[in-house]
């Protein structure tokens, strides 16, 4: 069973930039991928960012590069870099993990969730 602990969240203008970070309470080296959701008041959960074992990223259309996400395997961290902040881009951010164990069960965990507040 792993725990994800999401951190970062708050209140932040419009144009501001938030770190959140998902401390998992094991190694992640057997997690990929691992990924940041999202849901905007009202609105469903949405894929924000992912990134693979090996490093390899995807985001939403929708960020136009204004997001980055990293993972650092020996703190069992990810984290989501969020720079030029929107309005739109407000709700509860879920941190995603999905563990493979051999030899083909991937197994999914989520966080509990951080709050990120955009003011205009």
């Amino acid at each position: 069973q792993v725990q994800l602990v999401e951190s970062g969240g708050g209140l932040v203008q419009a144009g501001g930039s938030l770190r959140l970070s998902c401390a998992a309470s094991e190694s992640i080296d057997s997690c990929y991928p691992m990924g940041w959701y999202r849901q905007p008041p009202g609105k469903q959960r949405e894929l924000v960012a992912a990134i693979t074992r090996s490093g390899s990223t995807n985001y939403a259309d929708s960020l136009q590069g204004r997001f980055t996400i990293s993972r650092d395997n020996a703190k069992s961290t990810v984290y989501l870099q969020m720079n030029r902040l929107k309005a739109e881009d407000a709700g509860v951010y879920y941190c995603y993990a999905k563990r493979w164990v051999p030899p083909t069960i991937g197994i999914n965990y989520w966080g509990q969730g951080t709050q990120v507040t955009v003011s205009s």
